[in-house]
């Protein structure tokens, strides 16, 4: 899969992926247990009322510590299936400019290691620059190492390394303005 060129979108959740997206969430939480699945969003709601999943997943302006954001589910038009998500904050409140940044993803175990997360990244830093983002913040625990690669390879620049709750994370900052600048090279 990683050697051959992926025709991957990000999808808003919508009827018209219905099967596919409740398909991978079903998946999905079958094999982690809800705390540990990233992004933290698609498990916010119950997935199984789907026209309210829709209507509510997006947080449309701020409240009770949650900032306005967007979560998108990454699709697969070769396979026809879903395979990951991605949740792209609007804003940084004080505790996501610690540990949480702009942008939490995450591939369903099933799809893991075939390349999906680096490119899924990609698109959703492309989301971020249509919606005036330059400057995004990425989180990962130090041993989250796939993580960390696809935010490397996406261009991101390790600022520092936090403890918290136990866990190392670490900080990367990604400039779209100076990728931007690159590509006109």
């Amino acid at each position: 899969m990683k050697d051959q060129l992926m025709r991957i979108k990000l999808i808003h959740p919508c009827k018209e992926y219905k099967d596919q997206i409740i398909k991978m969430l079903g998946a999905w939480f079958q094999v982690e247990p809800l705390e540990d699945i990233t992004p933290w969003s698609i498990g916010r709601l119950d997935y199984h009322d789907f026209d309210r999943y829709c209507s509510e997943l997006d947080i449309r302006e701020e409240q009770n510590g949650l900032v306005p954001d967007v979560t998108l589910f990454c699709y697969d038009e070769d396979r026809d299936l879903c395979v990951g998500a991605v949740n792209i904050r609007l804003m940084l409140n004080d505790r996501l400019l610690r540990s949480g940044g702009h942008i939490g993803d995450g591939i369903c175990p099933s799809e893991r290691g075939k390349g999906y997360g680096t490119r899924m990244l990609t698109l959703a830093l492309m989301e971020c620059k249509q919606r005036g983002i330059n400057h995004v913040l990425m989180v990962c625990e130090k041993d989250n190492i796939p993580s960390a690669k696809s935010i490397r390879h996406n261009g991101g620049n390790l600022e520092n390394e936090i403890e918290e709750d136990g866990y190392i994370l670490q900080r990367y900052w990604i400039n779209l303005e100076e990728q931007n600048e690159h590509d006109k090279d």
